[in-house]
């Protein structure tokens, strides 16, 4: 795990950079804004995931508990006609996986689970979290890209990370151990 973190008037806007799952926590420390896992996806899963028409890619917003997220995603991807095959059940696991971790870490009793299509650049401008927290996991395209502020101002500088690698973010208002503003910024 290889940690950056600088404090800029009273701040936190340290990333994580976990090479395994069981560093993402980091993102829940003090000082720390966000973890990102740095991870590949199978290569010929991200084939499949950059060929399957866009048509037939779940879009929904749902409410729900943790425990209902692999029924919820089944049944997602069956109504968008998902090619079933053993790239849709890895996309399927990831999801199920990633959102027990979320939820674990957080302990969280319901999850706001988002799964959208962007064909354009839908997320023009920056901006910082008014939640807790918030996972982050842009499985194709360019990826997503996150900022460091100075409290709310405009970035000083931008990253991209590939495709599929989860993005952990603790937002401004989080627990009462944390810091109170969290710097770090994504596109809205």
């Amino acid at each position: 795990m290889k940690f950056v973190r600088e404090t800029v008037k009273e701040s936190a806007i340290g990333v994580g950079i976990a090479d395994d799952s069981a560093a993402l926590s980091t993102f829940l420390q003090p000082g720390c804004a966000a973890a990102i896992w740095r991870r590949q996806t199978p290569p010929k899963v991200q084939s499949w995931l950059d060929g399957v028409d866009a048509d037939v890619l779940p879009r929904a917003r749902v409410v729900l508990p943790p425990r209902a997220v692999g029924e919820v995603i089944q049944n997602l991807f069956d109504m968008a006609g998902l090619p079933f095959g053993p790239e849709r059940e890895w996309l399927q696991k990831d999801i199920v996986g990633l959102a027990d971790m979320f939820s674990d870490l957080l302990q969280a009793k319901y999850l706001r689970l988002r799964l959208d299509v962007v064909t354009t650049n839908a997320c023009r401008r920056f901006h910082i979290d008014a939640i807790t927290a918030r996972l982050i996991c842009t499985y194709r395209g360019t990826g997503t890209q996150y900022g460091i502020s100075t409290d709310g101002a405009d970035r000083n500088a931008c990253s991209r990370f590939k495709p599929a690698r989860p993005y952990f973010c603790a937002a401004r208002f989080g627990p009462a151990n944390r810091l109170p503003v969290c710097c770090i910024v994504h596109p809205q």
